[in-house]
Parts: C-alpha cells; structure tokens; sequence
C-alpha cells in the first residue's frame, strides 16, 4: 500500500503545530503547571484573608477614645511608609482576636487603611 503525498507534509504540520502551541502556552502563562497553580491559588487565598481581616485592626484601632485615636494616627503619619506596620503592631491592633501574636501582611494593609482615615 502507497501512502499518499500530502500525508507527509500534514504528520510534520501537525508535530510542529503541537511544539509551537506547547511552547507558547508555557512562555505565555495559557498553561499553568499544577505547582503553579497551587502557589497562584495559594497567593490568591493568602491576599483574600489580609484583605478581610484587615477591616478587623481597623475596628481594633478605633475602640480607643476619639482624643487617642486621633493622637495615634498622628504618629502614624509621621513614620515613614515603610515603619507603619511595625507601629500598629506596636499598638496591638494587628493582633486578630484569638491569636496571640500579630501578622506583619495584616498590619501593612490596616496601616494602609488608617493613612485613609482622616
């Protein structure tokens, strides 16, 4: 039996075809590995949890009487960006009920939020 002349051709086509597609999917991020995707979804679940508990400091912060809160934020403007978390560590607002030490994503993103407070 002969096989036909544009078998050949489309065998090559279709193996090119598949490399190409393959390669560019990977460089491209269309395909994901699955310790990709378990770190992606990891980092996705790590920023939904700062994002929620975050409000919590914020509420922690403002339990304080309304001449100290305003007190706090003061010195909290005037640290430079990169020391305000460690200062509301320092004020124990960081600290989520039920832990019993504070979390240093938490603290950032509440002193995000206390710099929006006015």
């Amino acid at each position: 039996m002969e096989i036909p002349v544009w078998v050949k051709p489309a065998i090559w086509g279709g193996v090119i075809g598949a490399v190409a597609i393959t390669i560019i999917g990977f460089s491209a991020s269309w395909v994901v590995s699955g310790s990709t995707a378990t770190e992606m979804a990891n980092n996705q679940s790590k920023d939904a949890v700062i994002t929620a508990l975050a409000p919590i400091c914020v509420a922690q912060f403002k339990t304080q009487t309304p001449n100290n809160q305003t007190m706090q934020l003061a010195a909290l403007k005037e640290e430079s960006s990169y020391k305000r978390d460690d200062f509301v560590v320092e004020g124990g607002w960081a600290t989520m009920p039920g832990n019993d030490a504070p979390t240093k994503e938490i603290a950032d993103a509440c002193a995000e939020q206390l710099m929006k407070l006015t």
